[in-house]
């Protein structure tokens, strides 16, 4: 028998098809996406080499950074509030009074009510009261009426009423010249009410002023001490000033209760000037 051949061995090449779905597409490009990333942060991060800290797991990114630090705008400061009260005595009295006149006629009741008005007026102003610190406030004509029973009303007169402020800056002559006014005005006056005024109070805020900035300055070093730290420079100052407002005092005096001369006692006692001061400190 002659040698056989061994039997050849049947090689057959399979062929693979792969079928790319919209889906799988999509996939891809997202990957391929997802690896630009990664290397561009990376090379951002290290200078322009890929970082090495970055990995990519199936679809997650992981990555870490380190937050910033921002620093406080204005920087360190203690922000203290500062009153300061100073007491004054005051140094204006203000007069409120009128005349009042009563006629027939317009012209008479007027007529009268400036006589009397004229009189008081004069007597303040020989008495101290400066001419400028004398004001003519109001004026008021009313008409009169008489009410019979189950009859209409009857015109009786009509009554002028002329109202006089001063301001009288002299307070030890104050009372005597109000007691003369009234005298000068009669019958017709009235007195409806004195206030005692703290006018100048220049000096008094000034002192107030300079007594709440050192109680707010205080209190900021006590806080920066308490802090360990030291006090810097002032930032910023605001401040509320209130001065008192005239204390009024009702004084009705009519014509039947006139002074007759006697000097009104005045006693001016006090008023106080407040100041409060908010300062902003710089800290060192």
């Amino acid at each position: 028998m002659g040698c056989m051949e061994p039997p050849r061995r049947l090689l057959r090449h399979r062929h693979m098809t792969v079928n790319i779905t919209p889906r799988r597409a999509a996939l891809v490009l997202l990957t391929a996406i997802a690896l630009t990333v990664v290397y561009v942060l990376g090379a951002a991060r290290s200078g322009g080499a890929p970082a090495a800290a970055s990995t990519f797991t199936g679809a997650s990114y992981v990555t870490s950074t380190q937050p910033s630090t921002v620093p406080a705008i204005g920087g360190p400061g203690i922000n203290v509030g500062g009153t300061a009260k100073v007491a004054g005595t005051p140094d204006t009295l203000r007069l409120d009074a009128s005349v009042v006149a009563t006629a027939s006629s317009v012209s008479e009741a007027l007529a009268s009510a400036n006589r009397s008005a004229a009189a008081v007026q004069k007597s303040l102003i020989d008495n101290g009261v400066q001419k400028q610190d004398l004001q003519t406030s109001g004026l008021s004509i009313q008409p009169e009426y008489d009410y019979p029973n189950n009859a209409a009303p009857r015109l009786k007169d009509y009554q002028v009423s002329e109202s006089i402020s001063a301001k009288l800056r002299d307070l030890g002559r104050a009372g005597d010249a109000i007691g003369k006014a009234v005298t000068a005005g009669g019958k017709a006056i009235r007195v409806n009410g004195i206030s005692l005024d703290l006018e100048d109070t220049g000096a008094l805020v000034s002192s107030a002023r300079d007594q709440a900035f050192a109680n707010a300055k205080a209190k900021a070093e006590q806080y920066a001490t308490a802090a360990g730290r030291s006090l810097g420079d002032v930032v910023s100052i605001a401040e509320d000033v209130t001065t008192p407002t005239p204390i009024s005092m009702t004084m009705a005096a009519p014509a039947a209760l006139a002074f007759d001369k006697a000097s009104v006692p005045i006693q001016p006692g006090s008023q106080d000037v407040s100041v409060s001061v908010t300062v902003l400190f710089a800290m060192r």
